[in-house]
């Protein structure tokens, strides 16, 4: 059986195109499977030495947004919500990573274009 990652060509070296379309259809389906997958996972990041602590899932989904009460300041919100905010996109950035580098395994190393998934 051909795995994706095989080349095209059928045995005389020609290019079979119902071969690369079925290859093509295949991979698809899986990396596809493997996104739902990813969307059950988990990655979590924080500031402030730990005072904010975001989870994230594979699809990018807030999930969790703990918040150590000594950081809560009346007087400096501003403070609070900027490490909000940096939990949150580091969590995110941690997912899109964890996302890739599923992908990536999916497809045998082959170097998938920047932003795909």
């Amino acid at each position: 059986m051909a795995h994706p990652t095989d080349p095209p060509g059928g045995p005389d070296g020609a290019l079979d195109f119902g071969n690369l379309f079925a290859q093509a259809q295949r991979l698809q389906q899986e990396m596809m499977q493997a996104q739902e997958q990813a969307k059950l996972l988990t990655v979590e990041a924080s500031s402030g030495g730990g005072m904010v602590t975001a989870t994230v899932s594979g699809g990018m989904e807030l999930r969790a947004l703990k918040i150590e009460p000594g950081c809560v300041d009346p007087k400096d919100v501003t403070m609070l919500q900027d490490l909000v905010i940096a939990a949150v996109n580091q969590a995110l950035a941690k997912a899109q990573e964890m996302v890739q580098d599923e992908m990536r395994k999916l497809a045998g190393g082959m170097q998938l274009p920047p932003g795909l998934f």
